[in-house]
Order: C-alpha cells, then sequence, then structure tokens
C-alpha cells in the first residue's frame, strides 16, 4: 500500500490509484497519516472535520467514515483503535513523505564524500513532490506539518545545488536558482549559491549584481543588511578569491556566539590590540595559537580580550566560546570537568553522551574542534591546571586566557605567548575619564591627573568615578579628591597592601551616594553563595515581596556601575567589587541579620526548584515537603519549558548554595535540595553535579540522623554511580537505602528505589535478586493505586525476562506497561516499552511485528527527540533486516546507531551489531575489527552482557576462518559471562564449545 500526501492525497494498491471520495474523508485519512503509527484522539479527529461547533451525531459520522476508510485498505486491521484514539498502520517506505525524509537524510550522509550521490538522492526525493503537501485540506490540525515538510523541502532545495556546486555544475544550475531567488526572495541561502554560480561561472559582474539585488530586497522588506555569509560572499569576489563550492550552507549545529558585550568606550590600549593581531597572524618564529593575557584585578583584561575577539569574530566562522573559569570569585573555581561539560553541550553533545571522565571529555572536545576555526575565551583562570584540558588540539582554533597569575607553565609546556597587562598609562586613563564625563566636569587637568592616580590608573575605578560625578550637579573632579581624602583614613582599615586596594575609596564614594535600599542590596550581593542571579533571588535575600522595588533598586545599582546586567535579567558585580560588598556586609549587618537573609534565599531556592520539578516530573516529586520559614515571590513556572529553563538557568547556584550550606550553619539544605533535584538532573544527564549534590547530601544526613534524608540521598547517589556505569558502586547504595527504607516503611520510596536496584542488580548478574526486587515494586505501586510508575518496573522486569528466554513471561510484563502508559498517552514512556518489544519480536521470530514496532519507536523517539532512543531503534531495525538477510540495509542501520549512540552500551551495542552484520555477509576480518572495538567498550565501562556478546561474535568470525582456538577462547569467555547473567545464550555458545571440541 502506497500514501501519498506530498500533493493531493493519495491512496495506491499494488500501483492502482483507490479513490478516496469526499473532503471529510479525506480529512480524516490525512490527519492519521500525519500521525501515523501514533494514536490520534477522537476529540482531535472531530475537531478536524467540523471545528469548535460540535456536530450532531458526529461520532457517529466519524465512525461512518473510518468504517469507509477501512474497506479502502489491503488490510482492515491497519486502522485499530485503543483508548487513545484511532490509529493507522504505516510501514516504512509506503508514505511518500516518509521516504522524501529518508532521503534526504541518505543524501546528507554522503554529501561530503560523494556530491554526485547526493545530488541525484536529493533529486529522487524531490521527483516525489506532486505539489503542497495535503494539498486542498484546510485543517489547522495539518498546519505545523505542512510548515515542517516545506521547510524539509527548502533546505533539500539548498543542499541540492551545494552539492551541484561541489560537482562543478555552475552554469547549469543559474537558471533553477534564478528562479528560487525570484520565488523565495527573503532566503539568504539561495542568493548566495546564485552567487558562488555566477562567480564560478567566469560571471562576477553578474555575482556582485546578485548580491546588490538581494541587499535591496532584504533592506527593503526587513530592514536589515545581508548577514555575514552574503557579505562574505561579496568580499570574496571584489578580492578574487576562489569560494569554495558548496560551503555556504548552515553547520549542523548551532554555531556560538557567546562573547560578552563589549564596553562602548575603550580608550587606549593599542600596543596590546596590536599585538594580539601579530600573534594571531602567526608573525612570529614560533607561531602560537594560545595567548594569556595576565595582570592585577581591575586592569582590564576581560575588557581587552572582549574588544579583541569581537573585532576578530568574523574570522573564526565556527563561532566563539566563552567561559568565566570563576578563578576569584566568592566560591571554589570552575572544575575542568564542568567546564568542558559546558563546552560539549554548547558544541551539540546531548548530556547524555558527555563522557564523565576528565580525559575522554578533553578528547571529545579536541576531536569537535579539530578543523573547525573557533576562536575561545577563557576568563578569570586560576591555574594552568584549570586550563590544560580546556585546550583544543588543532591549529585552527584560537584561545585568549586571562589570569592574575602569570600561568607559567602553559608558556613552558603549551607555547602560549603571554601579554603582561600593565594598568592604563597616565594619559590614556586621562584621556578615558575625560571621554567618559562631560566637558564641563574635566576642565581642571591637575585635578583629573590626581583623580587617575587615585584610582590607580584602572578602567573599573575610572568608569565608576565618573559615574558618580555625572549623577551629582555641580560637582567637579576637584570635589570628588576632596572627599576622596576624608574617607581614606576609614578604608585604610581594609587595606592589605596590594596595587588595588586604593580604588576603595573610589568604591566608597560610589557606595555612599546610594540610597539606603540599594545600598542594602549591594550588601546582600556580597552574602550570595554563587554567581550571577536574578531579581527573584536578590528579593528573598531583602526580605520582601516586591519585586518591582528589587528592580528599581537594581537599576540604581547599575547606573552606579556597582553591578553589571551580565544577560538579560541576571546581575552580577565585578569581582573586586563583590569582595567590596562582602566586606560591607560584615561591617554593616550584624550576624543574626546576616543569617536571616541567607535562609531566607536558601528557602526561596528550595521553594521554587520544588515547584519547577513537580512541572518537569510530577510523578517523581518525593514524599518529603520543602517545609521553609519564609514566604517567597517566585517566577511563573506553568509550563515544562519554563520550569526546566528556571532549574537549567539556576542549577549552579543551587548547588552552590547546597556546597556552602555548611558553613552557613544549615547544612540541611543540601539534603532537601538532594530530595527535590534528583530526579532533574538524572534526566538532563547531569551525573557530575548529582553526585556531587548526593554526596553532600548524605554526609549532611548522617550527621543529623536523618534516616529518610539518608536513604534518599543513598538511592540518588545510587541512581546517579549506575548513570556513570559505577554498577557494583550503585547498588551497594541502592541496597543501604532498601534497608533503610524497609525500617521507615514508606511504601512509595520504597517502590521506586526497589525499581532502581532491580535494575542495578541485572547490570551486574544478581538476577534472581533483580526479578525480586521489580515484583515487589509492581506490588507496592499497585497498592499505592499508582498504575503509571508501574510501567518502569513491568519494563526491567519484562527486559530480564527476555534475556533468560522466557518470552512469555516477557510478553506478559511488556505488554501490561503498553495498556497501562496509553490510558496516560506518555509517547516517550511507551517508547521504550515498544523497543524492548521490537527485541522481543526479533528474538521470537516474529519479524514483521519487529520492524513494525521498532519504526514506531524510531517515529516517536524522533517526534520527541529523544536520541539515544533513536539509535537503540535503528539497532533493532539492523539486527531484523540481518535476520532477513538485507544485509546492505542492517548495515546502514547500525551505521545510524552508531552515530547516533549516546552512551557506553548503545556504542558497544551498535558496534556489535555492525560486527554480527558483516559476519552475516561473509566479511569476517571487518566482523573481528568491529567485536574487538565493542570489546574494548564493554570492558572499560564493565557492560557484561555486551561484553559477552563481543566474544560470542568475536568466536563465530574466528571459526568461520579457521583459527578454531581463537574461537574456542572467545566462546569460552561468553559462556562464562552468560552463565553468570543466566542468559539464555549461554545455551548456544555451550553447544558451539562442545561441537568444536568434538571435531
Amino acid at each position: 500500500m502506497q500514501f501519498e500526501v506530498l500533493g493531493p492525497i493519495r491512496l495506491r494498491d499494488n500501483g492502482e490509484e483507490v479513490p478516496v471520495s469526499g473532503l471529510l474523508r479525506q480529512t480524516v485519512l490525512a490527519v492519521l497519516l500525519a500521525r501515523a503509527n501514533q494514536p490520534v484522539a477522537v476529540d482531535t479527529l472531530l475537531g478536524a472535520l467540523w471545528g469548535e461547533q460540535p456536530e450532531p451525531r458526529g461520532h457517529q459520522k466519524l465512525q461512518l467514515h473510518i468504517y469507509k476508510l477501512r474497506r479502502m485498505l489491503d488490510r482492515p486491521e491497519r486502522l485499530s483503535y485503543s483508548s487513545a484514539g484511532y490509529c493507522l498502520e504505516v510501514m516504512p517506505g509506503e508514505l511518500d513523505s516518509e521516504r522524501f525524509c529518508t532521503l534526504i537524510d541518505e543524501a546528507g550522509d554522503v554529501a561530503d564524500q560523494d556530491p554526485a550521490r547526493c545530488a541525484e538522492l536529493t533529486r529522487k526525493a524531490l521527483s516525489l513532490w506532486r505539489g503542497t503537501p495535503y494539498q486542498g485540506l484546510d485543517v489547522t490540525d495539518l498546519a505545523a506539518e505542512i510548515e515542517r515538510l516545506a521547510d524539509v523541502r527548502l533546505v533539500a532545495l539548498e543542499e541540492l545545488y551545494a552539492a551541484e556546486l561541489r560537482c562543478g555544475r555552475n552554469a547549469g544550475i543559474v537558471g533553477e536558482l534564478s528562479d528560487l531567488v525570484r520565488r523565495h526572495p527573503l532566503r539568504e541561502r539561495f542568493h548566495a549559491l546564485l552567487m558562488t554560480a555566477l562567480y564560478q561561472g567566469g560571471r562576477p559582474a553578474d555575482a556582485l549584481a546578485a548580491y546588490h539585488g538581494a541587499r535591496h530586497v532584504l533592506v527593503e522588506e526587513l530592514g536589515l543588511e545581508p548577514g555575514a555569509e552574503l557579505r562574505q560572499i561579496e568580499q570574496q569576489i571584489l578580492t578574487g578569491e576562489s569560494i569554495r563550492p558548496g560551503t555556504t550552507g548552515s553547520p549542523t549545529t548551532e554555531r556560538p556566539a557567546q562573547l560578552p558585550h563589549s564596553p562602548g568606550t575603550f580608550v587606549g590600549r593599542a600596543a596590546e590590540l596590536a599585538e594580539l593581531d601579530r600573534i594571531a597572524a602567526g608573525e612570529f618564529d614560533e607561531p602560537a595559537r594560545i595567548v594569556t593575557i595576565t595582570g592585577t584585578a581591575g586592569v582590564g583584561k576581560t575588557t581587552l580580550a572582549v574588544r579583541w575577539a569581537h573585532q576578530m569574530s568574523e574570522r573564526f566562522p565556527d563561532g566563539q566560546l566563552y567561559i568565566d573559569l570563576r578563578g576569584y570569585g566568592p566560591d571554589e573555581p570552575m572544575a575542568p570537568n564542568d567546564a568542558l561539560a559546558r563546552f560539549l553541550r554548547d558544541l551539540g553533545v546531548e548530556g547524555t553522551s558527555v563522557p564523565q571522565d576528565l580525559t575522554e571529555r578533553a578528547a571529545r572536545f579536541r576531536t569537535l574542534a579539530d578543523q573547525r576555526r573557533i576562536l575561545i575565551v577563557l576568563d578569570n583562570a586560576v591555574t594552568a591546571d584549570q586550563v590544560r584540558p580546556l585546550l583544543p588540539g588543532t591549529p585552527t582554533c584560537f584561545v585568549l586566557v586571562t589570569s592574575r597569575d602569570s600561568l607559567a607553565g602553559l608558556t613552558v609546556r603549551e607555547g602560549a605567548r603571554r601579554l603582561d597587562l600593565d594598568r592604563m598609562t597616565g594619559d590614556d586613563a586621562s584621556r578615558l575619564l575625560n571621554e567618559l564625563l562631560d566637558e564641563r566636569r574635566n576642565a581642571d587637568p591637575e585635578a583629573t591627573a590626581q583623580l587617575v592616580e587615585r584610582c590607580a590608573r584602572l578602567p573599573l575605578a575610572l568608569r565608576i568615578a565618573a559615574e558618580r560625578i555625572g549623577e551629582r550637579r555641580g560637582v567637579g573632579v576637584a570635589d570628588l579628591i576632596a572627599e576622596l581624602d576624608d574617607e581614606q583614613a576609614q578604608l585604610d582599615l581594609f587595606d592589605a597592601g596590594d596595587a588595588h586596594t586604593s580604588v576603595r575609596s573610589v568604591f566608597s564614594w560610589s557606595y555612599r551616594e546610594l540610597s539606603p535600599e540599594s545600598a542594602r542590596l549591594f550588601r546582600m550581593f556580597g552574602l550570595h553563595p554563587g554567581y550571577d542571579l536574578d531579581a527573584h533571588a536578590l528579593t528573598a535575600l531583602m526580605g520582601t515581596e516586591d519585586l518591582r522595588a528589587t528592580r528599581r533598586l537594581l537599576d540604581e545599582l547599575v547606573r552606579a556601575r556597582l553591578v553589571d546586567e551580565t544577560r538579560e535579567g541576571r546581575y552580577q558585580p565585578h569581582d573586586l567589587l563583590l569582595a567590596y560588598a562582602a566586606e560591607l556586609a560584615g561591617e554593616v549587618d550584624d550576624e543574626e541579620s546576616r543569617q536571616t537573609a541567607i535562609t531566607r534565599l536558601f528557602d526561596y531556592y528550595l521553594q521554587v526548584a520544588w515547584t519547577a520539578v513537580d512541572v518537569i516530573a510530577p510523578q517523581h516529586v518525593e514524599m518529603r515537603p520543602a517545609v521553609t520559614k519564609h514566604p517567597v515571590t517566585g517566577p511563573v513556572l506553568s509550563t515544562y519549558q519554563a520550569a526546566l529553563q528556571w532549574l537549567e538557568t539556576e542549577r549552579q547556584n543551587l548547588l552552590s548554595a547546597a556546597d556552602r550550606a555548611t558553613e552557613y550553619g544549615i547544612s540541611t539544605y543540601a539534603i532537601d535540595m538532594s530530595a527535590v533535584l534528583w530526579r532533574f538532573l538524572d534526566v538532563g544527564w547531569h551525573v557530575d553535579d548529582a553526585h556531587r549534590l548526593h554526596t553532600r547530601a548524605l554526609v549532611a544526613a548522617r550527621e543529623h540522623a536523618d534516616r529518610v534524608g539518608e536513604a534518599l540521598a543513598l538511592r540518588a547517589l545510587g541512581l546517579a554511580n549506575h548513570r556513570m556505569d559505577r554498577y557494583e558502586t550503585a547498588a551497594g547504595h541502592l541496597r543501604q537505602a532498601l534497608a533503610l527504607q524497609e525500617e521507615l516503611g514508606d511504601p512509595q520510596l520504597l517502590a521506586t528505589t526497589l525499581n532502581y536496584l532491580g535494575a542495578t542488580c541485572h547490570y551486574i548478574g544478581a538476577t534472581t535478586e533483580a526479578i525480586q526486587h521489580l515484583e515487589r515494586s509492581i506490588d507496592l505501586y499497585g497498592k499505592l493505586g499508582n498504575q503509571f510508575l508501574q510501567t518502569k518496573p513491568l519494563t526491567n522486569l519484562g527486559r530480564i525476562h527476555h534475556r533468560l528466554g522466557r518470552y512469555e513471561e516477557a510478553f506478559q510484563s511488556l505488554e501490561r506497561a503498553v495498556e497501562i502508559d496509553e490510558q496516560f498517552g506518555s509517547s516517550p514512556s511507551q517508547a521504550y516499552i515498544l523497543l524492548n518489544l521490537a527485541g522481543l519480536h526479533r528474538d521470537a521470530g516474529n519479524y514483521d511485528d519487529a520492524l513494525r514496532y521498532a519504526q514506531r519507536v524510531l517515529n516517536l523517539a524522533r517526534a520527541s527527540e529523544i536520541h539515544g532512543l533513536e539509535g537503540q531503534a535503528l539497532e533493532h531495525l539492523g539486527a531484523v533486516h540481518r535476520l532477513l538477510g538485507d544485509y546492505e540495509t542492517a548495515e546502514h542501520h547500525h551505521h545510524e546507531a552508531l552515530a547516533s549512540a549516546r552512551d557506553n552500551e548503545s556504542r558497544a551495542q551498535a558496534l556489535n551489531g555492525l560486527g554480527l552484520a558483516h559476519a552475516a555477509r561473509g566479511a569476517s576480518a571487518e566482523a573481528i575489527r568491529y567485536h574487538h572495538d565493542a570489546l574494548a567498550v564493554a570492558s572499560d565501562f564493565g557492560l557484561r552482557y555486551e561484553l559477552a556478546r563481543s566474544h560470542n561474535g568475536l568466536g563465530d568470525a574466528h571459526s568461520t576462518l579457521g583459527e578454531t582456538e581463537k574461537a574456542l577462547q572467545h566462546w569460552q569467555a561468553a559462556l562464562d559471562i552468560y552463565q553468570e547473567l543466566h542468559a539464555l545464550e549461554s545455551r548456544v555458545v555451550r553447544e558451539k564449545l562442545n561441537l568444536s571440541r568434538d571435531h
């Protein structure tokens, strides 16, 4: 059966068209095809047919249309009904829109290596289009799918002509591109491709004319100048440079552009900027791709680095990475492991595939940066060891490091060039001050020179001084000097003798100009244990509920240059000012008021975190209530995205507060935050953060004899170790948690722990124990009436029965899990269950069912953007096609699975799958290579089942090559592990061993 939606909707059976009469029937079929292999609720179909106005006997009329549609299908059972709605089963290759997307994906895979094949596949995909998607149907529910397909088609056209350019077909595509430019005048890439085709075809004048035409349209229609891509091509044409054909496309991952805002007034530093230019251009005998900018606090290291980076940004088309390593802030410096995790995520790596080991993260970062032109700014580094793991290994990247330390080790070992930044010269400092002041305030050169010296020629202090003078009428530079003289004696108490302490007088003068409430708010910054924060957190610190008042006070602090708005709605003082705020808080505010403010802040974080987690994971919020002493005014977090965004934004502040809770005498905060955040940290795969928080919570819970908190921390720590593939350690923590919860007698907590322990025991070969724990978890959830959470242990139990060869029990568990999940409509959850059913049907020999389930999982995974699940579905599809003898398709799916693997187990599975596929078609040497790669991954991370599969595959491949001794060694290793796991495969391997030994 063929379904066609890339034009007027059509059905074909064995090549013959099956008429679908009537607009209403076409609408039902269209909505079902737009969500092929997914249940569509009855209300959705009724709304598509008749809109918001209820139709008399609408349900009966819908049933009649469904009945007639079933009669048109080759198999009526394709269109099934469940409590979740109607579902139309569509097999791979039957829906033209799915075939289109598959061909486009295949074209993308070969775009770099074989542009001719890429163009061929893309044209084949585009030939499927007969008009607009779902043409003639005006259905709101189809709008998003129509827009998606139309956008994919435009991207495909862009990629087609990029491939044609790489093949040297310049003249032949000018006409087609000109037509596309006329029909899509605001799509800049079509303009870029046309300019490239004209220029490569020897028509530079026409190419420039095309650029001016594009610019005219963009300016007239949008009020915007052309983007960097078009401007770069114009410049290359003007200078006669060659344009590499087909490189005008967008990168596959979002281009990072993370540089902070550069100050508008920038004076001096001409020599330093020129030095950076020469280093970047390689004008020295020993070219360097790393520069360290060193100097005292407040001297302008970050400003210089950011200024130069903005000027050079176009030389680094693959983006700019920026990170504050917090070497001199109130908290511990950022660990290289955490910084690398940030970089990897910024470069498109999913959280689940960020390696745990520092060495592995550094290697992955170097791989991603290889041959890419990225500018990397590492701000406020404290030691060379903090920086080294963050250095790319490619000369195409350029690294700027700022630090108060000389970082001599980077110069010696990594060949970095150091740029020592001294305080500004007197002339430059005076010029900066004069530019910041209006002409009426800077008429006294002598007073200006005195103020420059009182500010230690530090740009930070000069900017603050200028702001203070500018805000006060009738006050000039000389007036400020007199006031500073009066205040200096008081500030000498804080003077530690370092070069920048004299600027405290400037800070003090600025601080004393604040209103009492804004001065108090400034001191609150000195109490905050983390990094940049928002108005809500500051309102909590202030002990008010008036958010508007807090924002007015923040505006006053920003105008006074005492606080910077680091990004929209986030505030932080410079580290010198932060230290000054902390000093003031210690002097002005008594211990009780400081403690009260910190407690209010921690209460705020705890309550809002609780609210956010309740939105993103309502079934997983623990029964430990977030009881706090103070009411809070928090942001509105009513949607999943808003709640997740808040948690991600505040994650480091929440963890930093937990780290320093003991210092503030409220260590129980770490216990509560661990109980609140465990599910968020797990879903986001923040395993480093999870391990750190739950370890601290466990220590605090034991100190306070908090047995409930101890049990929760143990369970969360066990889960974190499980995610890090430390299964023995995880089992130890979970068993301790279980013992505690048995004593406490809380069935909800007990059921959750039993599920995680059961899953973990299975990984370490304790299969009997695993089954007992999972069955008990199911029973407890049932008694609690929580059917949704029953699906978790049911799925784990089905997986174990499957591996033991107990197919009937496995089907019972998994089908029961699907039945429960469909009641809640949880597609991501259901996909995991269906994945296990696909594998079960495969091993039971039900290949058609296995393909059907695996394809459903793939569709759900892609729709929900669950990339790890996508790889698992591809792995299953590859295995079934191998068993069906379609080795080419099998290898294709396994390669896709390997490319999308997001964890070590998935990588090992994909590698073993490739080994089996190559062995099946007789390529034993290739099979051995893939199985050895899988063996290495499985060995490194303790993946016992995949380790056994690797040995088994190696045994088979060596046996085929007549290498009997090697085959026997690997089979015996596989048998030992399978027996330890009580796996069904042990019988098959034992038979191979016996047969080989008999011969």
